[in-house]
């Protein structure tokens, strides 16, 4: 046989790529059945992931399937053009930004192609999204193991490019343990399906000559050269996810070239498909939360855990839990951990309830009277239990920005060690922290799968000047020799990327480093496939997104106060860590946002990729894709799609607030040029003035008449710059007019409470405001309403016009002052009115003790029933509903307390996964929105509604919400509010 020669190792540092951008991007768009995007907008939404690090990539192109992205490369060949394969873009690493093109297969290649229940093996494109992939595969009682805190939003393909593993690894491996083949793709062109290999296959390759066959030969040649030395090298432990996995190549490991090319970072190939093997789903789960005095001796019971077979073992500390405590995330789950100040999670499952019982119950009994026993939390209430695991799913956003603490960010964050030496390590790293300066109790905390020894946190690294980075590149490289010390893994879960890479050398000594240099010869010896990262890596303190350099053009001429971020818009668009939680796929999450992604499935329409491009419009690095500050019309249009739903100021772990962001940016993009707004701004922004005037003059009919003429509908509609909806009814007498011409019938035992007419109540649906006194007066309050012309400016707020908006919402704070003043509580009845009072008059006005009053005492019509009215028992209405809750309820006040009055009032009540209706105040009228309207109401809301039962009442407190219903197919379902709901059941009590 030919004596193979091995190449030489890829050592150079990679330069920026000298390509003809405009020629590969007609090359690119002639050739690939694909979107090819080379603008300045989608530059900026991907120029980092969810790391530290920033890169901004030559282009994107997003293809159709796996064939484009043959093409694609192809095409990137032939310019000499540097190639990024990305999946969710939420690596931690860095090895999803580079200044590439960068293939996202999230949007199209997205098919499970074929299943094998007999094989247990199912065939997927690499877009494929964990948790869709699982729903898909609910049927067969099988499912892909390793599941990721981010299995909402993650791709199988990244999943595979990292190696993933999550708290489910603890049953089943690591991604590595659970495929079967890849259909890979080289730089060159290459391209063939791997996995394990037989010797006689390997003699049938050898017989065939082709550039697979030779590729294998130097596969075998590098093994058998460096068998030892991996053997010796590499730890042997659960989670060793750094470097290239050659120890797959060993003949123990069967020479599997799948398994050689997992956790790759794009760096070798690009995944095509892969076949993936499938493990049973276990039903039945209970968790055991285990309290212990600190998070050393929490690591230090895991080794007496281990024997019981645990499908998950997770500890987190009491800073986690008081991180979340600070962010009022997950407070019912909280309030379920046992006493401690350190936890483990242990989690076991079976195919019955009560094997899984027993299987907790005899851990329990074995650590009873060792050095291992805890306090106790034994949980077998699915609720319960899903609930604790949002606690730990959600570490790392909720300890990125934490009110009253230094940020935090990643860089040493997965790091993993034998779970034997889990607490000694714990207690070395802790002094490190100290020695270093990151130590205090408002410090980083840590969590992680302590079961297979990986420790997480979020460090606060100064990486704003010059000297924090330095003292983080010193922490970095002390806290590898420790790792190294410890026989562990740099990495023990988000791969090496641009993080560790330039520190592999003190994990595997420079012989193993050499040979991952010549594999990566092997398959990119032009240095391709994503250059920079773990081979001939970038410097661990180069490519910074912040860093000392880091000087963004920081706004001071803001509306908005911006309270929790300094008073900084900088600082504001900084807090998107990346995670990706708004890049929604399912429809069975419970998350409003991101409500344009859930139906485009574009990354410039997440609340991740328009964070990124504000953040890129600050400049802070002068070579921004992205120019003309708040003139940046690549803003705007990443904006345009912002339906202001404020989901993701609740649902996103940073709490990143974009309706706030668009408005603040609209407000300075049209600042002195009022004629380029779209008519929309003026029409549907001022629409609480026009409101007051058609209602002062009692002109409902006429109005009405005009703009329900067909013709005159279509002549309104363009007048207006709006879609050719249906223009809502105003009504013939406003609610303040009915309640002078009422007057207040009730003495009011409990004491007066202020009815706020909201425009929407007020002049289109007074009914819903006659409701709600009757019920108020009958849960024992005097009702009060202001009867002169005011507003809370959400219209205003919402398109941008803040000067406005600021003028509007002065006056209506300085009318209801005297109220708020002697502690009288506002009732709000307009979820999006009631939340401009307890959320953006604030976030305006931050000093006023009279917008803070109205903060403090503006209640929803449940708050005030449940929370403010002792003994108040709702009247029976014994029925079901399905309930959409508008997504400004959702983000602001909550739907805690109407669930608990529904069922006070025997009301089977559904809150509908639904998230945002799709209109959202003006965004469902506004010229070239309808589309998108209407997808985000198909999503799930109104095929609920249509299978709903004739006699299930659907609750919809908005008045967008009901619009919604109305004008789209419903089935012919209306809206209806929680106060007409609880008057219906007053009237069936009053008729016995």
């Amino acid at each position: 046989m030919t004596q193979v020669e091995l190449p030489d190792p890829v050592i150079r540092h990679p330069e920026r790529p000298d390509v003809d951008l405009d020629a590969l991007t007609r090359a690119l768009r002639d050739r690939v059945q694909g979107e090819v995007r080379f603008d300045r907008g989608t530059r900026a939404a991907y120029s980092t992931d969810a790391s530290n690090f920033r890169q901004v990539p030559l282009g994107v192109v997003v293809p159709h399937t796996p064939d484009d992205a043959v093409e694609a490369l192809a095409v990137a060949r032939e310019f000499g053009a540097p190639v990024l394969s990305r999946g969710g873009g939420t690596s931690l690493a860095g090895q999803c930004t580079n200044t590439a093109v960068v293939l996202d297969w999230s949007k199209y290649c997205t098919e499970l192609e074929s299943v094998d229940e007999r094989a247990r093996t199912c065939v997927v494109q690499p877009g494929i999204v964990l948790d869709e992939l699982n729903r898909q595969l609910a049927g067969t009682g099988l499912r892909f193991g390793p599941e990721p805190a981010t299995h909402m939003n993650c791709t199988l393909g990244g999943m595979i490019g990292n190696n993933s593993c999550g708290a489910t690894a603890q049953r089943t491996g690591k991604v590595v343990d659970n495929i079967a083949r890849l259909e890979v793709l080289l730089a060159d062109g290459t391209r063939f399906w791997c996995g394990e290999t037989t010797d006689e296959e390997y003699a049938e390759l050898e017989r065939h000559g082709d550039p697979r066959a030779a590729i294998y030969r130097q596969l075998r040649r590098l093994r058998d050269e460096y068998a030892e030395e991996i053997r010796r090298r590499f730890p042997d432990i659960p989670r060793r996810v750094s470097g290239y996995n050659l120890d797959s190549l060993l003949p123990e490991h069967h020479f599997d070239v799948a398994g050689l090319l997992i956790g790759s970072e794009s760096t070798l190939v690009t995944v095509l498909r892969a076949e993936l093997k499938l493990v049973p789903v276990l039903p039945e789960r209970t968790l055991v939360v285990l309290g212990y005095r600190d998070i050393a001796t929490a690591g230090d019971a895991v080794p007496a855990i281990l024997p019981h077979e645990p499908v998950a073992l997770e500890g987190v500390d009491h800073k986690l839990i008081r991180d979340q405590q600070i962010k009022d995330m997950n407070p019912q789950a909280l309030a379920e951990m046992p006493e401690g100040r350190a936890f483990l999670m242990v989690q076991f499952a079976a195919s019955t309830h009560e094997e899984a019982d027993r299987q907790a119950q005899t851990m329990l009994d074995a650590l009873q009277d060792t050095e291992h026993e805890a306090d106790v939390a034994f949980l077998d209430d699915p609720a319960r239990e899903h609930e604790l695991w949002q606690v730990r799913e959600a570490g790392l956003g909720a300890t990125a920005h934490v009110p009253g603490k230094a940020d935090t960010f990643e860089g040493w964050e997965d790091s993993a060690v034998a779970p034997e030496r889990l607490g000694d390590y714990l207690r070395r790293l802790s002094e490190l922290y100290q020695e270093f300066g990151y130590a205090s109790d408002t410090g980083p905390s840590l969590y992680g799968h302590f079961g297979q020894g990986c420790v997480h946190t979020r460090i606060p690294f100064d990486l704003y000047t010059a000297d924090g980075v330095a003292t983080y590149r010193r922490f970095m490289e002390r806290a590898a020799d420790l790792v190294a010390e410890f026989g562990g893994s740099f990495s023990g879960e988000h791969g090496d990327g641009q993080s560790r890479g330039e520190l592999l050398p003190k994990m595997f000594g420079d012989e193993i480093v050499t040979a991952f240099g010549r594999l990566k010869a092997i398959f990119d010896p032009d240095d391709r496939m994503n250059p920079g990262k773990i081979i001939a890596p970038y410097r661990l303190d180069e490519n910074l997104r912040l860093g000392g350099d880091w000087a963004p053009a920081d706004p001071q001429d803001l509306h908005f106060r911006f309270p929790d971020d300094g008073g900084s818009f900088a600082q504001a668009a900084n807090r998107c860590v990346g995670v990706g939680r708004c890049r929604q796929h399912s429809t069975s999450g419970s998350d409003v946002m991101c409500p344009s992604y859930q139906v485009t499935h574009e990354e410039e329409h997440s609340t991740r990729g328009r964070a990124r491009l504000l953040f890129e419009m600050l400049d802070g690095h002068g070579d921004s894709p992205v120019h003309d500050g708040w003139r940046s019309t690549e803003v705007r249009d990443a904006l345009d799609l912002c339906l202001s739903c404020k989901g993701c100021k609740t649902d996103c772990p940073a709490n990143v607030d974009m309706a706030t962001y668009k408005a603040e940016f609209l407000s300075h993009h049209y600042e002195g040029r009022p004629w380029r707004r779209p008519r929309s701004d003026f029409t549907m922004g001022w629409l609480p003035a026009v409101a007051q005037i058609v209602g002062r003059l009692r002109a409902g009919k006429v109005v009405n008449a005009l703009t329900h003429t067909p013709g005159l509908r279509r002549l309104a509609t363009l007048a207006a710059g709006v879609e050719h909806r249906e223009v809502p009814l105003f009504a013939g007498e406003t609610l303040q007019q009915w309640f002078a011409r009422r007057g207040t019938l009730a003495d009011g035992a409990r004491g007066t409470v202020l009815l706020w007419p909201d425009t929407f109540t007020n002049t289109f649906h007074p009914h819903v405001g006659q409701a709600a006194v009757r019920v108020i007066e009958d849960a024992g309050w005097r009702v009060t309403m202001p009867l002169n012309p005011l507003c809370c400016a959400l219209t205003w707020i919402s398109t941008g016009q803040l000067g406005a908006a600021k003028r509007i919402l002065t006056r209506t704070v300085r009318e209801l002052a005297p109220h708020l003043r002697n502690g009288g509580l506002v009732v709000g009845l307009e979820p999006s009115c009631t939340a401009v009072f307890r959320s953006d008059a604030y976030e305006l006005f931050p000093g006023d003790q009279d917008v803070r009053r109205l903060r403090a005492q503006t209640v929803t019509l449940a708050e005030l029933l449940t929370e403010h009215s002792p003994g108040y028992q709702p009247p029976r209405l014994d029925a079901k509903a399905i309930a959409q809750v508008h997504c400004h309820q959702h983000a602001i006040m909550g739907w805690d307390a109407d669930e608990q009055l529904l069922e006070a009032a025997g009301v089977d009540a559904e809150h509908l996964d639904s998230g945002c209706c799709g209109l959202a105040g003006n965004f469902g009228f506004e010229k070239g929105h309808l589309d998108v309207s209407e997808a985000c109401a198909e999503r799930v809301l109104l095929p609920r509604v249509r299978d709903a039962a004739p006699d299930t009442a659907v609750l919809a407190d908005g008045f967008s919400c009901r619009t919604q219903l109305h004008q789209l197919d419903s089935g012919g379902r209306e809206g209806v509010h929680l106060a007409e709901l609880l008057e219906f059941g007053l009237t069936k009590r009053d008729a016995r």
